[in-house]
Formats: C-alpha cells, sequence, structure tokens
C-alpha cells in the first residue's frame, strides 16, 4: 500500500500527477473517506492534471458530471451519497460508464460495492490534525 501525505492544497498538483501515474491502466477509481475528507477537491485536482478546463464539482446532486480532459477523453465524476437503493444506480445505467474505458472517478463507493468492477482502484482519505492521508 503507498501513501501520501497532503499537507496543505498547494501541494495538490503534484499527488494528483503521483495519483494519476499510480492508476495505470486501471480508469474506475473508488475514493473512500468520511464526509469533508477531501475526496472531491483531491477528485478535482486530478481532473485539473488530467487537462479539465470545465468547472470541476460535486456531482452530489446530479450522480454523474461528465468532463473532458485536454485530449478530448471523457471522464466521469460519480457522487453516490444520495442514492437510497441500489436500483437507482441501475437506472442511471452506471454500466455504460464504468465499462466505457473512461475514467471513473467515484466517491461513496460504499453505497454500490456489488456493482464495483473487479480490479477497481480504492483509494482512502483519511485525516488527522489537518493533515490528509491518502493511501491506495
Amino acid at each position: 500500500m503507498t501513501s501520501l501525505k497532503i499537507n496543505n492544497l498547494i501541494e495538490l498538483p503534484v499527488i494528483a500527477k503521483e495519483l494519476i501515474e499510480a492508476f495505470g491502466t486501471k480508469k474506475v477509481i473508488a475514493f473512500k473517506g468520511e464526509m469533508g475528507a477531501g475526496k472531491t477537491t483531491l477528485i478535482k485536482a486530478i481532473c485539473e492534471a488530467l487537462g479539465v478546463k470545465q468547472t470541476i464539482s460535486s456531482p452530489t446532486f446530479s450522480i454523474v458530471n461528465e468532463y473532458l480532459s485536454s485530449s478530448g477523453k471523457k471522464i466521469y465524476h460519480f457522487d453516490f451519497y444520495r442514492i437510497n437503493t441500489i436500483s437507482e444506480a441501475y437506472d442511471m445505467g452506471y454500466e455504460e460508464y464504468f465499462y466505457s474505458d473512461a475514467y471513473c472517478f467515484v466517491e461513496w463507493p460504499e453505497k454500490i460495492s456489488d456493482l464495483m468492477p473487479v480490479g477497481v482502484l480504492i483509494v482512502n482519505i483519511s485525516v488527522k490534525d489537518g493533515v490528509r492521508l491518502v493511501e491506495f
């Protein structure tokens, strides 16, 4: 397991690039952490490192946001916090996203754990004394 410490927001671009390298060929990345741990902020930094120029925000109410990288590739950002049943993920057609070969960054993956693809990369974020620990 690899651990990275984030002491402040200035470090995020470097951490984002390290994470992208660590993704390798994996496209579905699950981000776990308590509310306020920094999942959305980290995903925003990763998207920016991939060249996304659009506004990057939490898809809390829409469940999924779509962005374009600088190379024109799609990136999907999910937030499953507000779903109540797994059938809601089925209804939105999660398979089309997860098996599209596009990056899929998933917040609150535990809400749909039975639907996550085999081999998904899990990124755990925890906070202690204002320092974020990112483990994968």
